[in-house]
């Protein structure tokens, strides 16, 4: 599941690339993690939404714990309660210059990147909702892995196609359905001996819903 990524274009050449009003005031990082924010375009406009959907955990005593964002959203579960709504309702699309996987033994993990050959942005499928946590927020559609990069982890983001944007936006649920498939083509893999933790926060990776 992918639980770090990166954006390094701007608002304005997203929006120009999405054909979306830009909204110039968006603050996202060009390495988003999860619960931070990142750059969306849905309803028309390229804005920032903070990543992942809060996920409210109770303690021991049934009191309620700091929420956790769920980044992931795994195509066999889009209809059951916590997406379904969602799903139908409120998809967007998610620009990614490059998404990371974790790669060898815990404790040891390096960071794994991943793109399209010769693309400068990839096109995730995404669904957003309005939330009374973190304000607007989104998360990524996941499905099977690629034989390119099965051998880091089973599940990677549904990627687009320009010719498919409009159906994923507007289409029924049925024809969204359909674009939820694990990408044929090939990808570009950059395996670091970055650490995979480095520091950063990266609370959304043991939440799959």
């Amino acid at each position: 599941m992918c639980n770090l990524y990166r954006m390094t274009k701007g608002t304005a050449e997203v929006a120009q690339l999405f054909k979306a009003e830009p909204d110039l005031a968006a603050n996202y990082a060009q390495e988003v993690y999860p619960g931070y924010p990142g750059l969306v375009v849905a309803e028309g406009r390229a804005r920032a939404m903070n990543w992942g959907f809060p996920l409210v955990l109770k303690g021991r005593q049934g009191q309620p714990l700091k929420p956790k964002p769920v980044t992931n959203a795994r195509d066999d579960k889009l209809l059951t309660s916590f997406w379904r709504d969602s799903f139908a309702q409120r998809r967007c699309l998610i620009p990614v210059t490059q998404w990371a996987e974790p790669r060898g033994p815990a404790g040891r993990m390096t960071r794994s990147w991943y793109s399209l050959p010769g693309r400068d942005v990839l096109t995730v499928a995404g669904l957003w909702r309005r939330t009374a946590e973190w304000g607007d927020c989104y998360t990524m559609v996941m499905a099977d892995s690629s034989p390119h990069m099965a051998e880091v982890h089973d599940r990677m983001p549904v990627i687009l196609e320009p010719a498919e944007w409009e159906q994923w936006i507007t289409g029924s649920v049925d024809n969204a359905l359909a674009l939820v498939r694990t990408w044929p083509g090939e990808l570009v893999a950059d395996h670091t001996q970055d650490r995979w933790v480095d520091g950063k926060p990266l609370g959304g990776q043991e939440v799959l819903l």
